[in-house]
């Protein structure tokens, strides 16, 4: 069994002091937002590193709806779901078959294409949010769901394109050789070649478009109005205009609105760093 050199754990130790801090910090607000859920309104704000009568009662209060902000809990959670799974699926599709022309099948003005989309980029997204508002209510779609999964796919696209390209830029091209040899056509190229090679990027692609759509709050605010067709992010911010705000019940739904993308995380963690960096670096 081989040691480690004293070069390997003077590295380890150093990422340990480097790691070990950074963890403590970012952890932190989860931990004061999870003392908020388990604490009596009038323990909230102690200060203590552990209430005196930690109890479950304002996950109860959320779970069956027993306050005025919470009366659509589960219409807003229901409408993230469908919204982040919507956008989720159709930055897939479009990136997917964006990144496969451009690549793949090279098609004229692919590049040219693909650099206009990701010089939206240099344009802060808060600086297209009025634009945006007013497109919709063009066509007459605010106040409904398919104005945010718009918005969304339009934010989220032309990010996923390009990791995609890359990505399938790396794929060699005598494997679409040999497919055409067969008699494959370019359809079953793409179901049966491409697809499959591609699964790691486009799970960790599919990922982050889900995410970012579930945390989003500006767009969500701005294109959504009724109580029932909001998001729960845009449902918090309603707890902030109480003149006494119920913190506990605003930190409680906050920590059951944070599992979903925590476990989708955890669950296709190994995808998102090889598959998000697939094509950062060319071979």
């Amino acid at each position: 069994m081989k040691l480690p050199s004293l070069r390997e754990v003077a590295t380890e130790a150093r990422l340990l002091l480097i790691g070990i801090p950074v963890f403590l910090w970012t952890m932190i607000p989860i931990y004061h937002m999870f003392l908020f859920a388990i604490s009596p309104k009038e323990d909230a704000f102690s200060g203590k590193l552990w209430p005196d009568h930690p109890t479950l009662h304002n996950f109860e209060i959320v779970f069956k709806q027993q306050h005025y902000f919470l009366r659509d809990f589960y219409v807003q959670f229901w409408n993230s779901v469908v919204i982040a799974a919507s956008v989720g699926v159709l930055t897939l599709f479009i990136a997917t078959a964006a990144a496969f022309s451009i690549s793949r099948l090279k098609v004229p003005g692919g590049r040219v294409v693909l650099n206009l989309a990701l010089f939206t980029y240099f344009i802060p997204a808060a600086f297209l949010a009025v634009p945006m508002y007013r497109t919709m209510g063009n066509y007459g779609l605010l106040n409904n769901h398919w104005s945010l999964i718009l918005a969304m796919v339009t934010i989220a696209s032309p990010y996923a394109i390009w990791v995609l390209k890359q990505a399938s830029d790396k794929l060699p091209v005598e494997l679409d050789e040999a497919a055409v040899m067969d008699g494959a056509t370019t359809l079953q190229i793409f179901r049966l070649v491409y697809l499959p090679l591609m699964m790691p990027s486009l799970v960790a692609i599919g990922t982050y478009a889900v995410l970012l759509a579930w945390n989003e709050y500006l767009y969500a605010f701005l294109l959504l109005s009724n109580d029932r067709e909001i998001t729960l992010p845009v449902a918090l911010g309603n707890f902030l205009a109480a003149d006494d705000s119920p913190w506990e019940l605003l930190m409680t739904t906050g920590f059951i609105y944070a599992l979903p993308p925590a476990a989708v995380y955890y669950a296709f963690r190994r995808y998102m760093v090889g598959g998000l960096t697939a094509g950062a670096v060319k071979s």
